[in-house]
């Protein structure tokens, strides 16, 4: 087994981040490749599109029957409003908002007066989002949401005796990976379920051979398994919390670098 791994223990020189290419010039990805001379492509494997209308109406689904809106991302916001145009609904002006970020509840701004409504921001974590949410038990919420989410406010609510409805208004699926040629970097780094699955959808015959596989979070690493494939990178690490920072490790042992 020892040497098995010791085979995979070779010299990184590329990494495909199967996400969208940082806008920010100080990322840590660019940090990254500059200080070990990495080629580092990006390229997201999954997308999120609208569910449709509808598809929607299917739900049977009454987002004025409700007094609060829960929005976890930006692609929530989109999509709510998205539908809510679809079908002519305006949004009341004592609707309430519970964001799980500032950066999440500015966002709103593109859709509403924000000065005008009731808005409730968590720090950052859905952890925050829920100690707020608890001042407020006596709320009708509607949580938007994918098809593909995690079950941690939905579990809260339905433990704490909430009233909530769940509206599936996007879905996560594979990106069209056809004009990529090939994906024999040195190493791909996974951060969802989803994009496990997009690779083998878009390559259905893909063998690992010495590629390494970075995983981020304990869901995107069974699912590295669970694929059959070998899990080498995992992140977070204690003294990593970042993917950077994982695959930064990693390099360090490899490339023998300091």
């Amino acid at each position: 087994m020892s040497e098995k791994v010791n085979d995979r223990m070779r010299k990184v020189k590329s990494i495909l981040v199967t996400q969208e290419a940082p806008t920010d010039p100080n990322s840590p990805y660019f940090k990254l490749a500059e200080k070990f001379n990495l080629k580092i492509d990006f390229r997201p494997f999954i997308q999120v599109e609208p569910v449709p209308v509808k598809e929607f109406r299917k739900q049977k689904v009454d987002i004025l029957n409700h007094t609060a809106i829960i929005f976890t991302s930006r692609h929530a916001v989109d999509h709510f409003f998205h539908i809510c145009n679809e079908l002519k609904i305006e949004m009341p002006a004592d609707m309430k908002y519970f964001c799980i970020s500032d950066q999440t509840s500015n966002y709103l701004q593109k859709y509403i007066v924000i000065r005008k409504r009731k808005i409730f921001t968590g720090l950052k974590t859905t952890q925050d989002l829920l100690e707020i949410m608890k001042k407020h038990k006596n709320e009708k919420y509607l949580f938007p949401c994918s098809d593909i989410r995690k079950s941690d406010i939905p579990d809260f609510l339905r433990e704490n005796g909430f009233d909530f409805t769940e509206a599936i208004m996007y879905q996560t699926v594979a990106s069209d990976l056809s004009d990529l040629k090939e994906v024999y970097y040195d190493i791909l780094a996974f951060f969802s379920p989803s994009g496990i699955s997009s690779l083998f959808a878009n390559f259905p015959d893909f063998k690992q051979n010495n590629t390494r596989i970075a995983a981020f979070g304990p869901a995107t690493a069974r699912a590295v398994q669970d694929a059959g494939l070998i899990l080498d990178i995992e992140a977070p690490l204690p003294n990593a919390p970042s993917m950077t920072g994982a695959i930064e490790l990693y390099i360090k042992q490899v490339n023998g670098a300091k």
